[in-house]
């Protein structure tokens, strides 16, 4: 559950891309060399530290820190699987976990100037297995601009009779200024079969790019119409409250 930008992925979109990548020859005797193709797979790796874990705009560290990672595989026709991994607090979850794996896998596909995606996300907490969860997922990114759409398959976190529970949120990355990148987002959950367990959650933030693959990223995080009674047992972190995240993250 994230922050984490687990929706895809700069390497399915990178790999698509390169399948569509169309030579550019120049006049001078270099337009007789071979162009080097590009590669059929990429991947990469990452890693961050953040004061906090927010997913959905729910804390799950319980304000305190998380070391977080993941890897990712492409392939040019716009296929992608990875892994991403994170600490959490064990009064956030039924069961009581203290981690989180996340596998996920999909497709990329232009459709005119957007870049459509579709796949499945799986929730792993190894320690038990009450609150893993399956989502089905759809998404478009055009520029700067995501819409995405997150179904459960399976119950909502280990809450019975939840099955059915969706997502759906917006994202806005757009570069104000060079290596700068304003974060806008907006999203809400439906929690299917619970009344008062839906809520809306809001994000607004800054991301600068390093030299080497760094990131540094400062935002302000809030949720509103959480019912307490349905989410204080399993996050117990001040909801309906403004919170701050900061995370230095490095991709390789």
């Amino acid at each position: 559950m994230q922050s984490r930008t687990r929706q895809l992925t700069t390497a399915g979109a990178l790999a698509l891309l390169a399948g569509f990548q169309i030579p550019v020859f120049a006049a001078e005797p270099a337009a007789t060399e071979a162009q080097a193709p590009a590669p059929a797979w990429t991947a990469t790796a990452n890693v961050a530290l953040t004061n906090a874990y927010f997913f959905r705009g729910m804390n799950y560290t319980h304000g305190r820190p998380a070391v977080q990672g993941g890897f990712d595989v492409a392939h040019s026709s716009g296929f992608y699987a990875g892994i991403w991994a994170s600490n959490v607090d064990a009064d956030s979850f039924l069961g009581k976990p203290n981690s989180e794996i996340d596998l996920y896998g999909g497709f990329t596909f232009p459709i005119g100037p957007v870049l459509a995606d579709i796949g499945v996300l799986q929730f792993v907490y190894p320690q038990v297995n009450t609150p893993n969860t399956t989502e089905l997922y759809v998404a478009g990114t055009w520029e700067w601009l995501n819409v995405k759409y997150s179904h459960a398959v399976t119950d909502f976190f280990g809450v019975g009779g939840t099955s059915g529970s969706g997502y759906i949120e917006g994202n806005v990355n757009y570069e104000v200024v060079p290596t700068v990148v304003v974060n806008l987002h907006a999203g809400h959950q439906h929690v299917e079969g619970n009344v008062g367990g839906s809520y809306s959650d809001f994000r607004a933030g800054l991301t600068k790019n390093f030299e080497g693959g760094w990131q540094l990223s400062a935002a302000g995080v809030t949720t509103t119409g959480v019912n307490k009674g349905f989410w204080a047992s399993t996050t117990g972190y001040a909801l309906d409250k403004l919170h701050y995240q900061v995370m230095l993250k490095r991709v390789f």
